[in-house]
C-alpha cells in the first residue's frame, strides 16, 4: 500500500485543456467575406449554364449533347486555375497575401463582366478561362487563416470556412436562377431593356463581379497583411533596371537575416509524406463533390422523358440554394470528420437512378420524388466536414509557416486539376449513357459510386491525429 498522508490529493489531477486563443474577429469576418467571391463567380452561372447552351446554338438542337459543353465551362475554371495557382500561392509567401489578394478580385470581377456579356461559345471559353487563371485566392486565404490562428483555435477558424463557402454556394445558384433572363422572366421592369434582351445573362454575372470589385475595395483598405516578413514589394517589380538591381541585393540581405526554420522552403522539400497525403485526399474529396455539384443541374434541366426533371433555370436555382462542425471535429477527430463526409457522397449517388425511375413511370415530378431531393440536399450538407477537417490537416503538414501559401498552392493545384476533370468527365459520361442507354441509362452513376469508394480508401491513410 503507498503511503497516504493529509496532503495527498484524493483525486488525481486532471490536465487543463488550453485556453482557446480569441480569434482575431474583424480581420477573420473579412477573410470570410472575400472567400465568397469565388463560389459565387464559380457557380452562379450552373442554372443557367444549360440553357445557355441551348441558346447559342453550338448543339445543334441534340439535347444529348449539352452535358458534354456543360462540362467543358465548368471545368475551364478549374483546369486554368490548376496552371497557376501554384505560382500565385508561392508568390504570396514572398510579396505577401494582400497584393496576390487584389490581382486575383480583379480577374474575378473583369472575366465575369466579359462572361455575361459573351455571345459565342469560345467567348464563354475565354471568359471562363481567365477566370480561373487569374485567380489563386482559395489557396492564398487558406494560408492567411492558418496565419492568423494557431493550435487551440484552428479548427474553430476552419468551422467557419465551409459555411463561407456554402453560403456562397447557396447565393450564387440562387442569383444565377432568380436573375437569368430577366426581360422574359420580369417583363413589367425590364421588357423593354434592350440591353438585357441582347445579353439575357449579363444580370446574374454582373452580381459577383459586383461584389468581387467591391471586395477588392475592402481588401485594400482593411485587409491586413500576415506575412510576418515579405522579401519583396510589388512596387518593386516596377522600378527600373538599375532600381530592380538594388532591390535584389536587398532582398538576399533581408533573406540572410531570416532563419532557415522561418523561409519558405524549396518546392522539392513540399513534396513529403505528409503533404501528398493531405493533399492526394484533399483532391480526391473535391473530385466526388464537384461532380455531384456539376451533374446535379444537368440532371434536373434534362427532359423528364431522358430521365431528368426538366425544371426551368430559376427552378433550379431555388433547389441550389437550400442550405457545428467545430464541436464534432471536436468528438470525432479529423480522420473520423473527414471519413464521414467522404461516405455521405454514397447515398448522394444513389438518389439518381432513383429519381430517373419515379419521374419515368409516371411522367411527372411526383412528391416522393421531392422527398428523394431533400434527402439528397441534406446528404450533401455533411460534404462540408470534410472541407474543414483536411484544411487542418493540410496546414499541419506545411514544413514551416513561410511555407503554408506553397502547401496550399500545391493542394490547390491537385484539386482544381480534379475539378477540372471532374464535371467535365461526369457530364459527358451522363450525355454518353443516356445517348447509348449503357446499362440502362446508369453508368455514369455506377462510375461516380466507385469514385467515392475509392476516395474512401484514400482517406484511410490519414494518420489518426493530425
Amino acid at each position: 500500500m503507498p503511503q497516504v498522508d493529509e496532503e495527498t490529493p484524493l483525486l488525481r489531477e486532471q490536465q487543463c485543456k488550453p485556453q482557446r486563443t480569441p480569434l482575431p474577429w474583424f480581420q477573420f469576418s473579412l477573410v470570410l467575406f472575400l472567400q465568397l467571391a469565388e463560389p459565387l463567380t464559380s457557380q452562379v452561372i450552373y442554372p443557367f449554364l444549360p440553357q445557355l447552351i441551348r441558346d447559342i446554338g453550338i448543339t445543334g438542337g441534340d439535347e444529348t449533347k449539352v452535358g458534354h459543353y456543360v462540362g467543358l465551362l465548368q471545368s475551364l475554371f478549374f483546369l486554368t486555375q490548376a496552371m497557376t495557382v501554384l505560382h500565385w500561392s508561392r508568390i504570396s509567401d514572398r510579396v505577401g497575401r494582400k497584393p496576390v489578394i487584389l490581382v486575383g478580385l480583379f480577374g474575378l470581377s473583369m472575366s465575369m463582366y466579359c462572361f455575361g456579356l459573351s455571345t459565342t461559345f469560345w467567348g464563354l471559353v475565354l471568359s471562363r478561362s481567365l477566370n480561373g487563371a487569374l485567380n489563386g485566392n482559395i489557396g492564398v486565404i487558406k494560408s492567411i487563416m492558418a496565419e492568423m490562428t494557431d493550435a487551440t483555435n484552428i479548427s474553430q477558424a476552419y468551422a467557419y470556412m465551409p459555411i463561407a463557402w456554402s453560403t456562397g454556394g447557396v447565393l450564387g445558384p440562387m442569383i444565377g436562377g432568380a436573375l437569368a433572363n430577366p426581360a422574359k422572366q420580369f417583363p413589367h421592369l425590364f421588357g423593354d431593356n434592350e440591353f438585357l434582351k441582347m445579353y439575357p445573362y449579363f444580370l446574374p454575372c454582373a452580381v459577383p463581379a459586383t461584389f468581387s470589385a467591391i471586395a477588392w475595395l475592402v481588401t485594400f483598405m482593411f485587409l491586413k497583411e500576415t506575412v510576418q516578413a515579405p522579401t519583396l514589394s510589388l512596387p518593386r517589380l516596377f522600378r527600373s533596371k538599375k532600381q530592380s538591381l538594388s532591390a535584389v541585393s536587398d532582398i538576399n540581405d533581408v533573406t540572410t537575416e531570416i532563419p532557415d526554420n522561418e523561409k519558405p522552403v524549396a518546392f522539392r522539400q513540399l513534396l513529403n509524406r505528409r503533404v501528398l497525403i493531405a493533399a492526394g485526399n484533399y483532391a480526391t474529396l473535391s473530385l466526388v463533390d464537384i461532380t455531384f455539384r456539376a451533374i446535379q443541374p444537368l440532371f434536373f434541366s434534362t427532359p423528364i422523358e431522358l430521365g431528368g426533371l426538366g425544371l426551368e433555370p430559376s427552378s433550379i436555382g431555388n433547389i441550389l440554394s437550400i442550405f457545428f462542425f467545430a464541436k464534432i471535429h471536436d468528438y470525432w477527430g479529423s480522420k473520423k470528420t473527414f471519413i464521414v463526409g467522404i461516405a455521405s457522397t454514397l447515398p448522394i449517388f444513389v438518389c439518381f437512378p432513383i429519381l430517373t425511375y419515379l419521374v419515368k413511370s409516371n411522367g411527372i415530378v411526383t412528391p416522393l420524388a421531392w422527398v428523394i431531393v431533400g434527402v439528397q440536399i441534406i446528404f450533401s450538407l455533411a460534404i462540408s466536414f470534410s472541407y474543414g477537417a483536411i484544411f487542418i490537416y493540410i496546414s499541419a503538414a506545411s514544413p514551416n509557416r513561410a511555407s503554408l501559401g506553397a502547401t496550399n498552392g500545391l493542394s490547390q493545384m491537385s484539386v482544381s486539376v480534379c475539378r477540372a476533370i471532374g464535371p467535365a468527365a461526369s457530364n459527358s459520361l451522363f450525355s454518353l449513357s443516356l445517348r447509348h442507354q449503357y446499362l440502362g441509362g446508369f453508368l455514369v452513376y455506377y462510375v461516380l459510386l466507385g469514385v467515392a469508394g475509392l476516395s474512401l480508401v484514400t482517406a484511410t491513410m490519414l494518420p489518426r491525429k493530425v
